[in-house]
């Protein structure tokens, strides 16, 4: 998609971070913008910062980890901006511990949003991004961590790699459509994503690790201060959009942590000259078996 002015933008989480920095941007450029957030109060303060960098955004209210409210706010924001050609499945939360202290409701919480919310986002839209047969854009938001393990992320981690996974999957089905995918990995950015404890459903409360505890909040806070500005890393995300890359990767900063990992995986990785059966696998055509 070389030029987004003029496309429909729907935009989860639009009303606060990472969303709000890639609804400036993306209005800037030309874009309609349609926010969609679960915090009443963060749609209607975006909305007025918005208008003052001369961006009109239209506010939805949605819970992403509702499908059928989500089809309702599709088909609202269709009704007054027009056919959405641009998913930004941006929304998410966090909350961080050892695994060994994780509840079932932690668990859920999490891969509700930030797994079920990204595929909920898709359903809903994808099949109207095909009938009508524009050029369209998806643009799931992951994290540094779809590959990058690290102590205490366990829950997040999951989630991240399983959208990595569903990404590069969901890429290669759509590679014959005009829908492209991107999947953006953000390290740390400076957002208020650590409040997200205060939308937790009060049916998910009981958990293992921390609730609204301002003192963990400000400690969380001040981790990811020094983070990369959204406006800044919206910025990427244009660029990934207009060239159609699969991989939105703004954070150098991982490039030795990511080179040590793949090294390690390469060295883990059996030989051909070890495995008597690798040229009958590869003859026969064996899913991810190497060309000749």
């Amino acid at each position: 998609m070389t030029d987004v002015k003029g496309k429909v933008a729907f935009i989860t989480g639009g009303g606060s971070g990472v969303g709000l920095g890639q609804a400036e941007v993306f209005g800037k450029a030309g874009a309609k913008i349609a926010i969609a957030d679960i915090r009443e109060d963060h749609l209607k303060s975006a909305v007025a910062a918005l208008a003052e960098k001369g961006v009109e955004a239209m506010p939805i209210h949605l819970d992403i980890t509702d499908p059928e409210a989500y089809g309702r706010a599709a088909d609202e924001v269709e009704a007054k901006l027009g056919q959405v050609q641009l998913l930004f499945n941006t929304a998410g939360v966090s909350i961080f511990g050892p695994l060994q202290q994780a509840t079932l409701d932690d668990w859920k919480w999490q891969l509700d949003v930030n797994l079920w919310g990204v595929i909920n986002g898709v359903q809903t839209f994808l099949p109207r991004m095909l009938e009508r047969g524009d050029d369209c854009h998806i643009t799931n938001t992951a994290s540094m961590s779809a590959f990058v393990a690290l102590p205490g992320t366990g829950i997040y981690c999951t989630a991240k790699m399983a959208i990595r996974g569903y990404s590069e999957c969901l890429s290669m089905d759509l590679k014959d459509t005009k829908i492209k995918v991107s999947m953006l990995c953000p390290g740390a950015v400076d957002t208020n994503i650590h409040e997200a404890v205060l939308t937790r459903p009060a049916h998910l409360q009981k958990t293992g690790y921390y609730g609204a505890d301002p003192n963990v909040m400000a400690h969380l806070k001040k981790v990811i201060e020094v983070g990369m500005k959204p406006a800044r890393l919206a910025e990427y995300v244009l660029k990934g959009v207009e060239k159609n890359d699969l991989y939105i990767l703004p954070y150098p900063e991982f490039r030795q942590t990511l080179e040590d990992i793949h090294a390690r995986v390469m060295a883990s990785l059996a030989k051909p000259e070890d495995d008597p059966e690798y040229e009958k696998r590869v003859a026969h055509g064996v899913p991810g078996g190497d060309k000749k």
